[in-house]
């Protein structure tokens, strides 16, 4: 694994051991930053499900002001942190040691520290976690969001997640090997109560 463009471009990254955390391949965050390149400077960018922490690293390193991890397994918070380490990123971030249903319903609006962009990449086998994240997102915690936010989930080709969850509506769909990104905005048109 390494960083693909930006100021930490080519540097090698550690991802934890074991088959419980799965890194997004270089390609497809290649194929993802690519997409998201036009927006991805002067961000705000929360990063579930972080594991080695490849992605929120990744944008850091293209310019995003700040990066949210949220990891709850030990040992990716420990390779998360040695990633950052290793590249001396010292400030842009913060680490949330918790589950990402906890860091959601923790996480409080606030004026100016809404996020641009959130990717998220649940285990393939906690299927349910999507639905979770997503439901919330687009509705009780839609506040967390900028008006012209993205949300992306990673997932299996063959996993079927909704076209809409609450505020969030899918906007595109790309697919690499058997990986899918899905792309999701809010539609101006729903109203959350």
């Amino acid at each position: 694994m390494r960083i693909i463009a930006g100021t930490f471009r080519s540097r090698p990254l550690k991802a934890p051991p074991g088959l419980n955390t799965r890194p997004s391949s270089d390609r497809l965050r290649e194929t993802l930053f690519n997409v998201l390149a036009p927006r991805i400077h002067g961000s705000a960018f929360l990063d579930f499900y972080a594991g080695s922490g490849a992605v929120g690293i990744e944008a850091l390193s293209r310019g995003a002001v700040s990066v949210d991890f949220v990891e709850r397994a030990p040992a990716a918070i420990a390779v998360l942190r040695s990633n950052l380490a290793s590249l001396g990123i010292t400030a842009g971030f913060q680490i949330h040691a918790s589950s990402v249903g906890m860091v959601l319903r923790r996480m409080k609006p606030a004026a100016g520290t809404a996020f641009n962009l959130v990717f998220l990449d649940p285990p393939y086998d906690a299927a349910e976690e999507y639905a979770a994240t997503l439901g919330m997102l687009g509705g009780a915690q839609a506040g967390l969001l900028a008006p012209d936010a993205l949300v992306i989930a990673e997932h299996r080709k063959k996993e079927h997640l909704e076209e809409k969850y609450g505020a969030l509506e899918r906007t595109r769909l790309l697919e690499q090997g058997d990986a899918a990104l899905s792309f999701y905005a809010a539609d101006s048109a729903y109203v959350v109560e």
